[in-house]
């Protein structure tokens, strides 16, 4: 497997680059440029810590709430309420059988 071909100019570009960064470091007195997923972690103070653990069981109790009530609407309705609409169908449909026949012709 061969390694592909080195662009001169990008090279180049790259190598001024990394001159700028240092030359920078040194005007400035800081360190060279560190990539951010490379700088070490600023420790978190026990407030921050604390603030930050609430919103997240706020996050988390909100979640199971909404979880909770999407659960409850897919559930039956009361037991009284359907027994009332399963005799409101009954009395229609026997309505509906009477005024197809004949019975009350005579």
């Amino acid at each position: 497997m061969s390694t592909p071909p080195v662009d001169p100019t990008f090279e180049a570009i790259a190598a001024l680059v990394a001159e700028a960064i240092q030359e920078r470091a040194s005007v400035y007195g800081g360190s060279t440029y560190q990539p951010l997923w490379k700088r070490p972690r600023k420790p978190k103070t026990t407030k921050e810590k604390n603030k930050e653990l609430r919103e997240q069981r706020k996050r988390v109790k909100a979640a199971g709430i909404r979880r909770h009530t999407a659960g409850q609407s897919r559930r039956p309705r009361a037991r009284q309420n359907r027994i009332g609409s399963a005799a409101a169908r009954r009395d229609a449909r026997a309505l509906s059988r009477l005024r197809y026949s004949a019975v009350w012709l005579d």
